[in-house]
């Protein structure tokens, strides 16, 4: 059934030969009863201002805590989700739990950018905006604390119909990133036109960015790219000083990675922010830095 949809066919023939068949069905019927019973659950890293150190936003993690196979990665399942409708479902569902955690955070005092990741599925959903609308309603938190991140991959979808969609979600007062942005195929035409406000350049430019000369080239050319359309840039995959250093130097504006801290629980995340060093200075660029106040 799921295969007939994803290819928008009126039958196909079910191959018991497929050695993940079974495995991946099984998942992906659980599912909905993972929903109610509240087996989701999110983990947040941070994005730390390259230039002063502070918090500028967190990116929310899916975790399944699958009752017999134990906590699932989203590798794990959200590829197969995406193949079927339970996307929606399960979209909203994050949606609404980061929000609510940006709602507790704010009633401490807390400001803090939460960052979602959405598929295309979703995106090309004519009623995704409304659902992003009602989330953001529910939670009771304004729409410049979302962020709403997309890859490479959706943008050629359907450059219209996400166009149109990136427009009324941002008419809510939530920005657009495009995440793991290098390893897709958009032409800097679609860069151009697309509502956007910030581009994460993908972990694989960033390892080893001290020692390689390519992937120093790469990272400075997407950050000047970025710059010269008044984008924000964000590295991920930052996992040592070195390479933050290289980061700081190419004028890149954000950052995250192992360097700063695993996904974290709500809990820990809330540890982890009491331990942080004071900002060094201010930065000359915007970043809606989460504040304390």
């Amino acid at each position: 059934m799921y295969v007939a949809e994803e290819h928008h066919l009126v039958h196909t023939r079910f191959d018991p030969d497929q050695a993940d068949n079974t495995a991946r069905f099984t998942l992906i019927g659980s599912m909905r009863r993972a929903l109610d019973a509240g087996e989701l659950v999110l983990h947040y890293q941070p994005k730390i201002d390259v230039g002063t150190g502070s918090l500028i936003g967190a990116e929310a993690l899916a975790r399944w805590q699958h009752p017999s196979r134990g906590l699932l990665m989203p590798g794990e399942f959200i590829p197969m989700l995406e193949r079927t409708s339970l996307i929606h479902g399960f979209t909203r569902h994050v949606l609404g739990l980061a929000l609510v955690q940006a709602r507790d955070w704010l009633d401490q005092g807390i400001r803090i950018p939460v960052a979602v990741n959405v598929s295309t599925r979703c995106l090309l959903d004519p009623q995704f905006p409304e659902t992003v609308a009602s989330c953001l309603l529910a939670a009771g938190v304004p729409g410049e604390l979302l962020r709403i991140e997309i890859t490479e991959n959706t943008l050629m979808a359907d450059p219209e119909r996400t166009a149109d969609s990136l427009r009324r979600i941002r008419a809510l007062g939530v920005k657009a990133a495009i995440d793991d942005f290098g390893t897709g195929y958009s032409s800097m035409v679609y860069l151009k036109l697309l509502p956007v406000d910030e581009i994460k350049i993908d972990r694989s430019f960033v390892h080893d960015l001290d020692t390689d000369l390519r992937n120093r080239v790469l990272v400075e050319s997407a950050i000047e790219l970025g710059h010269n359309l008044g984008l924000t840039v964000i590295a991920e995959g930052v996992e040592d000083s070195a390479s933050l250093d290289t980061l700081h130097d190419l004028g890149c504006d954000g950052a995250q990675g192992y360097h700063f801290s695993r996904p974290l629980s709500p809990a820990d995340f809330g540890r982890w922010l009491e331990a942080r060093p004071p900002a060094r200075h201010r930065s000359t660029r915007d970043h809606s830095v989460a504040t304390v106040a």
